[in-house]
């Protein structure tokens, strides 16, 4: 399962290009290079690691960008709600306190050599809340859990439960925990599966010759 934190991430272009060039299309939409590649140092920014450009790379940002279109017209389409600004400042705060003690100087810098500006950061955020909010919205409610699920997983994962809740590892102490866990699973499954079928449903055409 992909890290929903690192997958979504709307599509801005970091930097001005001489030529720009339709990589994919999907539906009426176009996902030029520019697109692509400022994907690709956006996740490697939130990742800390070194901004790869490869063709792989470059592969993986545009599957990432087309599921990026197939939310954004669900949301649209279905009039889910989206996350604010101040919710995006608040999350960029606290990248900086984690990474930069706080410090938006440190923080511009690290950007700086990424090749993001902070207001590309803040649409980064901004659009990253946003999905989180509308996959809670459209596929929690019907992720179930059911009092012998959560047995089950306790049979299963005990070991593991009594490692991380040594005090108190009953099953009536750590159902709630249990809960958690396989509503997120079952969300995430949930999510993954409409995605695939959108997918299927959309026109998408790969110009292979932009990722040579």
């Amino acid at each position: 399962m992909r890290p929903l934190y690192l997958v979504f991430l709307t599509s801005l272009a970091c930097h001005a290009t001489l030529i720009d060039r339709i990589a994919v299309i999907t539906g009426k939409q176009v996902i030029k290079l520019s697109d692509i590649e400022c994907n690709l140092r956006a996740v490697s920014f939130l990742n800390r690691q070194p901004v790869d450009l490869s063709a792989k790379a470059r592969h993986a940002a545009a599957d990432r960008l087309v599921d990026q279109q197939i939310i954004r017209d669900e949301i649209a389409a279905r009039g889910f709600a989206r996350a604010t600004d101040e919710e995006a400042n608040d999350l960029q705060k606290q990248i900086a306190a984690e990474r930069f003690g706080g410090s938006q100087t440190q923080l511009r810098a690290e950007l700086q050599r990424y090749g993001l500006t902070e207001q590309q950061l803040h649409q980064q955020l901004l659009w990253q809340l946003t999905v989180l909010q509308f996959i809670n919205e459209r596929f929690r409610p019907a992720a179930l859990v059911t009092d012998e699920e959560v047995a089950a997983y306790y049979r299963q994962q005990g070991d593991q439960i009594r490692k991380e809740s040594p005090a108190n590892f009953s099953l009536e102490a750590v159902s709630p925990k249990i809960r958690k866990i396989l509503e997120a699973q079952r969300t995430d499954q949930e999510f993954e599966s409409w995605l695939e079928q959108a997918r299927k449903q959309m026109r998408i055409e790969y110009r292979e010759a932009a990722f040579q």
